[in-house]
């Protein structure tokens, strides 16, 4: 009987539309460090679905079309966003500012123990990094102090 999921795939994988399937790979590897693991065209010579890898984990993306569409086709902001864990935020962040991410939030401690910050990628696609630098107990989590994240 076959493994569901596959080897080398979680339960959830996040699935990104890109006007520019090719464009999005090459700056998803270098601006945020994924690699490329699979790419299948499409008739038009374009990216029908690709699958690119970070740290064992698996992104899918492909190319919009029929009834589902990226939000730079309808022309709006990304209604979510990904949200990565990296080994040291710091030197990722400033490899993808080097690289031409538009950096939406500067690197910064947060409440609830990771230190974190947000980019756009080539299609205005929100994505946000973090570290967990310390433990924060549940009561500290609670406690009325505690921003909101994402504020």
């Amino acid at each position: 009987m076959p493994q569901n999921p596959p080897d080398g795939y979680s339960r959830i994988t996040p699935y990104l539309l890109y006007e520019d399937g090719a464009t999005a790979i090459e700056f998803l590897t270098r601006a945020f460090g994924f690699r490329e693991r699979m790419r299948m065209p499409n008739e038009q010579g374009g990216v029908a679905h690709a699958e690119l890898e970070f740290e064992g984990e698996v992104l899918m993306l492909g190319t919009p079309g029929g009834d589902f569409k990226s939000p730079k086709t309808r022309g709006v902001d990304s209604p979510a966003f990904v949200h990565l864990y990296v080994d040291d935020v710091d030197a990722h962040y400033a490899s993808a500012k080097e690289a031409g991410a538009e950096i939406t939030r500067e690197p910064e401690d947060q409440f609830y123990g990771d230190r974190t910050y947000g980019a756009k990628d080539a299609e205005g696609l929100s994505w946000y990094f973090a570290q967990h630098v310390r433990d924060v107990s549940p009561e500290e989590m609670a406690s009325p102090t505690s921003e909101t994240p994402g504020e």
